[in-house]
Parts: structure tokens; sequence; C-alpha cells
């Protein structure tokens, strides 16, 4: 599990507070956990999936296609 990281978090919502970055995530409506430090957690694959992106090799083999 990789999580992003504080910059990154900034980064994507454009906010620099952790109440501010929460807000953000549930607009857009991605799961997070909030840290001791109020941080929020929020899962790289969150993201990937909200984005249409979903890492396909959690999880699942790879699958040979012979023709």
């Amino acid at each position: 599990m990789i999580f992003l990281t504080r910059t990154n978090l900034t980064e994507l919502s454009g906010r620099k507070r952790p109440n501010a970055v929460r807000a953000w995530l549930d607009c857009q409506g991605i799961p997070y956990v909030v840290g001791a430090d109020k941080w929020p957690r929020v899962l790289e694959a969150a993201i990937l999936s909200k984005m249409g992106m979903a890492d396909s090799s959690a999880g699942e083999e790879p699958r040979l296609i012979l023709d």
C-alpha cells in the first residue's frame, strides 16, 4: 500500500491546511482516514481508481493470451 504524501495532497487539492484538504477530498468522493496529526491518509490506489486508472496488477495474476 502506498499513501500520498502531504505534498501530493496539497498539490492535488490546491489547499494547504489539513481541514481544507479533507473538505476537498469529501467533495471529490475520495475515501481517506484521518491521522492523529489531523492530516488525511489517502491510498494512491483510491486516486488512481477515481481517475479511471486503477492499478490492474493489485491482486490479479498476469494472463497470457495466445492467438
